[in-house]
């Protein structure tokens, strides 16, 4: 079977609840969509907002503050939120990944070495048996090692150990200064097997909620080696489907999976920052143009809210007095417009009784976008 670019993009958009908002309650659309990514406090509430029913935020408060979903560093060692029966799979799958990427010349440079931080972790687990500040964390190293304060070794240990972040304050559960948890039974390191075992595990789940895809987009999607990743899909052998994407690539699939037409519409979406779906893939453009990937996706990492038009992004939007200011990279129809005001006048109501200007530590960007048609689309 050939699959289309277009075809790749309406699979994308069903299995992340963008082809409609399903009614579902909040873990349950965590579980589905895999991973939420959660640099910035607000955008799991967007992303959920943009993918559910009726969405009640209070629901993914809920959650968070039970322990259904957690926040924790893992794809691309950033942040994530996740359903809790995946936590332990997709940090035993990217524990070789986290230890190669926060035990470095950063890490080291505090005079601790990658053994070191392998006793560390059970005391550092125990010590992490309440939340606790980033200053609480530091001075324990400092007590316990002797390293600076600021040297790297809370750096690459915050990572590294199996931490949670835990809710802090609202009004999106996370503060600006976090505070770390270990979670209940701390997972231990995996052995190489286990760890393998587990990232196979991972692409199932990443191809349940991001698939049809090729070995790269999931190296990119997890920051996995290519070659642990081709391995880890000669072992799952025919458990995956295969099929041939636009370009001639094998791309691998979960049996049975939805696959809607091409031609199916896609509603408008105003998409958190930093969405998941933005960059769960090693070729970005199922969801974004080659030209506007620059506008969005920022040369320091930040990923600008964008508007979903015909399930590729078409502009940026940010709140504004009044309502939401929507700004499109290219001509866009009435139609689009008209649904676009539609989720504006949802999307100003939700915000309204969390963090109506939300967002607004990066209005800097907007100084930088080339000229577009901007329109205030009004709230309610």
């Amino acid at each position: 079977m050939k699959i289309s670019a277009r075809g790749l993009n309406r699979s994308t958009l069903a299995r992340q609840l963008l082809l409609r908002r399903e009614s579902v309650g909040a873990a349950e659309a965590v579980r589905r969509v895999v991973a939420l990514q959660a640099q910035q406090p607000a955008s799991p509430y967007l992303a959920l907002w943009n993918r559910t029913a009726g969405f009640d935020p209070s629901e993914l408060d809920e959650a968070f503050a039970h322990g259904t979903v957690v926040k924790s560093t893992l794809m691309r060692i950033t942040l994530h939120a996740v359903h809790a029966d995946d936590y332990r799979t997709f940090r035993a799958a990217l524990h070789p990944v986290l230890r190669a990427g926060r035990l470095g010349d950063r890490y080291t440079a505090s005079g601790l070495t990658p053994a070191d931080a392998d006793l560390l972790v059970p005391e550092l687990l125990a010590f992490a048996d309440r939340p606790r500040t980033n200053a609480e964390y530091e001075a324990w190293i400092e007590q316990r090692t002797g390293s600076a304060p600021k040297s790297g070794a809370w750096w690459g240990l915050r990572h590294y150990t199996p931490l949670l972040h835990a809710p802090t304050a609202p009004p999106w559960s996370f503060g600006e200064r976090p505070s770390y948890v270990a979670p209940p039974d701390p997972p231990t390191p995996p052995e190489p097997e286990a760890s393998d075992a587990a990232l196979r595990r991972l692409l199932v789940r990443y191809l349940e909620g991001f698939g049809p895809a090729s070995a790269a987009d999931m190296a990119q999607f997890a920051m996995v080696q290519r070659a642990r990743v081709r391995e880890a899909l000669r072992t799952l052998g025919d458990d995956l489907e295969r099929a041939e994407g636009p370009d001639g690539e094998e791309l691998f699939d979960v049996p049975g999976a939805p696959h809607p037409d091409e031609d199916v519409p896609a509603p408008p979406r105003l998409m958190a920052m930093w969405d998941s779906t933005l960059l769960a893939y090693a070729d970005r453009g199922r969801v974004i143009p080659p030209d506007h990937r620059s506008l969005v996706i920022r040369r320091n990492g930040d990923v600008l809210p964008t508007l979903l038009v015909d399930g590729y992004v078409a502009g940026v939007w940010r709140p504004a007095e009044g309502g939401i200011e929507a700004t499109a990279f290219h001509g866009l129809p009435d139609e689009a417009w008209e649904g676009l005001a539609d989720e504006a006048r949802s999307l100003t109501a939700f915000l309204a009784d969390r963090e109506p200007r939300v967002y607004r530590r990066y209005d800097h960007w907007w100084t930088k976008l080339p000229h577009g048609e901007t329109r205030l689309l009004p709230g309610p």
